[in-house]
Formats: C-alpha cells, sequence, structure tokens
C-alpha cells in the first residue's frame, strides 16, 4: 500500500549527506570571509589616494600574445580562476543528479522550482523598472538572478546561528541548481560572437580528459594540460571560458565503476577532485576574483546616490531584495499548496523568508554577468557594482535580523541532532525509535554505476 501521509518540506537527509553538506559549507564559509576580506581591500583601496595603483594593477596586461591571452589581470581572474570555481560547480551539479537529492524527483522538485522562482521574479523586476530607460540597460536582465553561496554562509557565520540541517541542505541545493541556471543563461545569452572551428577543436582534449578521469588516471602532468587546452579553445571560441570549468566537472564520475558490486566499486574522482580542488576554488580564486571585479569608485554620497538613481542599479537591489525571496518563497508555498504537503517539525514560513532573502545575496555570478552585459570599466558597469554591493548588503541584513531572530529554536533544533543516547556514535535522528529521521539511502555500492 503506497504511502499516503502528506509529504514534509525541508527535512533532514542521512547522515552521509548531511554530513558531507556540513563539511563542505564550512569550506565555502571561509572562504566567505576571505571573499569578503577581498572586497573590502578593494574598495577601500580604490577609493583612497592610491586608487590610481589598484587600476592599474587590475589592468595590467599579463600572457602570450600570439594565443590571445594578452589579458589584464582582472580578466585573467574572471577567465581564468573563474573556470576554478566552476569546474567545482561542474561536479557538485553532477554529484547532486547522480547520488544527491536532485536524483529523487520527489526532493528535487523542490529547490529546482524555487531556483527557478529565484531567477524569473528577479528577472522579471529588473526588466520592468527598465524597460523605459535607453541604451542596452535590458541586457543586465540576469544580474539579480544568481545567489553567492560563499557570501550567504560568511553572513551565517558572522550572526553565529545553527540553521537547521533541513534548511542548510535546501539552500546549497538551490544554489546548484542556481548555479546551472546561471552557467546556462551566460553560455546562451553572453556569447557574442562565435568560432565553431576553436569550439569543435575543444571536444577532442575534454574527450581525452574524460577517458582519463573514467579511468581513474590522477596524473596531474596528463589532466592539467588536456583542462590548460580546453580552457583555451573555448576562451578563443568566444563562449565564455568558464564554462570549460563546467564542462570538464561534467566529465569526472562520481561512482566508480564495478561489475555486479565487486572490490571496485565505491565513489568516483569527483568526491577526490572536490576535496582537493573546493579550498582552492573557496580560499585562492573567488576571493582574487572579488578583489578585482569590486573595486568601484563611490564618490562619497554624491556618487553613491547618482549610481543608485539609474534603472540599472535600482533594477539590481529590487531584483536581490524583493525578487529573489518572492520568487523562491513563492514558488515552495505554491508547491506546498497544490502538493499538500507541509513543513518539517518546528519550522515555519518565516524560516523559508530567511533563507530566501540570503539567497538574495547576488555577488560572484552576478559581478561577473554584469562585466558580460556592460563591459568592464564602463560607468554602467560601476552602477552595476553599487547595485550589487548595495543589494547584498541588504538582502543579508534583513535575512540576518529574521535568522537571529529564530535563533533559540535553531539552538534546540541543533540540540535533539546532536543526541546520543545509546552512544553509537550516530545521532538517535537518524537511528531508530522515536524521532526517527529519514531512512539512510543505500551506499554508493548498492546504487547502480552511473558514471
Amino acid at each position: 500500500m503506497s504511502d499516503l501521509r502528506p509529504r514534509r518540506l525541508f527535512t533532514r537527509g542521512s547522515l552521509a549527506e548531511d554530513v558531507r553538506i556540513t563539511e563542505i559549507l564550512r569550506k565555502e564559509t571561509v572562504g566567505g570571509a576571505l571573499l569578503l576580506l577581498g572586497t573590502a581591500v578593494a574598495l577601500v583601496w580604490i577609493n583612497s589616494p592610491a586608487g590610481d595603483s589598484y587600476t592599474s594593477l587590475r589592468d595590467l596586461t599579463v600572457g602570450p600574445e600570439v594565443l590571445h591571452l594578452d589579458l589584464t589581470l582582472g580578466t585573467w581572474a574572471a577567465d581564468g580562476l573563474l573556470a576554478i570555481f566552476f569546474f567545482v560547480v561542474g561536479l557538485e551539479l553532477k554529484r547532486e543528479f547522480v547520488a544527491g537529492d536532485l536524483r529523487d524527483p520527489a526532493r528535487a522538485a523542490l529547490p529546482i522550482l524555487a531556483a527557478l522562482g529565484g531567477v524569473v521574479v528577479p528577472a522579471a523586476v529588473y526588466v520592468l523598472i527598465n524597460l523605459g530607460s535607453d541604451g542596452d540597460a535590458l541586457s543586465g536582465w540576469a544580474i539579480p538572478t544568481a545567489t553567492d553561496i560563499a557570501f550567504a554562509l560568511a553572513v551565517l557565520a558572522i550572526i553565529s546561528t545553527h540553521l537547521p540541517t533541513g534548511l542548510r541542505t535546501f539552500l546549497l541545493t538551490l544554489a546548484v541548481v542556481d548555479d546551472l541556471v546561471a552557467v546556462t543563461i551566460i553560455a546562451v545569452f553572453y556569447t557574442a560572437d562565435l568560432d565553431l572551428l576553436p569550439l569543435a577543436g575543444a571536444l577532442i582534449p575534454l574527450a581525452l580528459f574524460a577517458l582519463a578521469v573514467q579511468r581513474r588516471i590522477r596524473s596531474w602532468w596528463l589532466l592539467i594540460p588536456l583542462a590548460l587546452v580546453t580552457w583555451v579553445l573555448v576562451h578563443e571560441s568566444g563562449v565564455h571560458a568558464t564554462i570549460a570549468g563546467v564542462l570538464l566537472g561534467f566529465t569526472v564520475p562520481v561512482i566508480r565503476s564495478a561489475a555486479a558490486g565487486g572490490p571496485d566499486a565505491g565513489p568516483g574522482l569527483a568526491e577526490h577532485f572536490e576535496h582537493r580542488i573546493r579550498p582552492i576554488s573557496a580560499g585562492l580564486a573567488v576571493p582574487v576574483f572579488a578583489f578585482f571585479a569590486a573595486g568601484v569608485e563611490i564618490g562619497g554620497l554624491t556618487g553613491l546616490r547618482e549610481s543608485l538613481t539609474d534603472p540599472i542599479a535600482l533594477g539590481i537591489v529590487a531584483g536581490l531584495v524583493l525578487g529573489k525571496p518572492v520568487g523562491i518563497l513563492g514558488t515552495a508555498w505554491l508547491t506546498a499548496r497544490f502538493t499538500r504537503a507541509s513543513l518539517d517539525d518546528e519550522l515555519t514560513w518565516v524560516d523559508l523568508l530567511g533563507v530566501s532573502l540570503l539567497a538574495g545575496i547576488g555577488f560572484t555570478v552576478s559581478l561577473l554577468i554584469g562585466d558580460l552585459a556592460f563591459g568592464a570599466g564602463s560607468t554602467a558597469d560601476d552602477h552595476v557594482k553599487v547595485g550589487i554591493l548595495t543589494g547584498s548588503l541588504v538582502a543579508g541584513l534583513l535575512a540576518a535580523i529574521l535568522v537571529k531572530s529564530r535563533d533559540r529554536a535553531y539552538e534546540r533544533m541543533a540540540a535533539a541532532e546532536a543526541v546520543d543516547a545509546d552512544a553509537d556514535g550516530i545521532p538517535d535522528v537518524y537511528g531508530g525509535g522515536p524521532g526517527r529521521g529519514p531512512t539512510e539511502q543505500p551506499p554508493a555500492t548498492d546504487r547502480p554505476d552511473i558514471s
């Protein structure tokens, strides 16, 4: 007989999945702190009397001209270092669809729909505000659609709260789907001149990279050159070079090939690569990109007022602060309404509103899309940066207030999740008896070989 009980939203996952997510969020929190530091240094430097030296550093050109790679340091950060970030995004996306929450249609529906709502509504808000604007203002429609998970986690770390496991899982899964949408938007809408020859050529080193990782080859002397050649050819094709990172990440197997559950079964290379490369992405690539991308001359209160009266900046602020939470919360509410699902015990819609506001912190990908939409160094690009910084700051402050107001309830939930009465090393919420958590998913060795 089928289970006719109403489905619960934002429940905790399996123990293994929750431990994995906690580890990921811990690394991203450190990365978020470094991101904030890089942003602060850039803003102080460029608005100081030594601001010209910041601009000179950002615009310093390095690289071989013969390969069309004589790029500024700012461009190297956006096209090169962010490719590392998007490689990790590719790994995480594949892992979620193969062995994570997104492989289960029932659990995947809510974060996917919420993420789409969190893209469509902010874009619509931006377009409505800029409909009567002159020039190419509408080309920035995608800027307020992105979520910066590292920035959001840095806010949670600053206010020192205990967000429940179910909400943390939802926030991370939402950000993963959001990244997938952002990658698609960049590839489809922000590719101006496409050269098919180098794009087709990129398939050769990409296929060799895929063949190597499928055979569990970890030799960096082989994999790194193949990845670099793929990146160069994608860069030459006119497609934004960060897409190469996602494609490379998609080729890495999540589950090791095995015959009928033999001794070779187990995690694929994706887990190994993510463990090695995520700290580089969170601790170096994203903070350095933020340092070069966030530097904008504000010009005091007068300059700030001028920037924020530009419909481009207003559209971004409104999209992040209003569009994101309305899109995410509204979609989640409609999902619950039409599926007759209910929130998990002790959670309220205020909790989801706080998480939805956290998702309104758009930074890394928003800055990248802003550069692609208006061109680095343009007046519009400066207003974009002010809009992103202001919108993210306001969304973060509102989220902090709401989340902190519920901190006592979160502390009770965290304490309950930590109880291990039988001292078996496994919290009781994941074991048998009253208050049992969701059934553990089977280990990788019992799952189909999907790589």
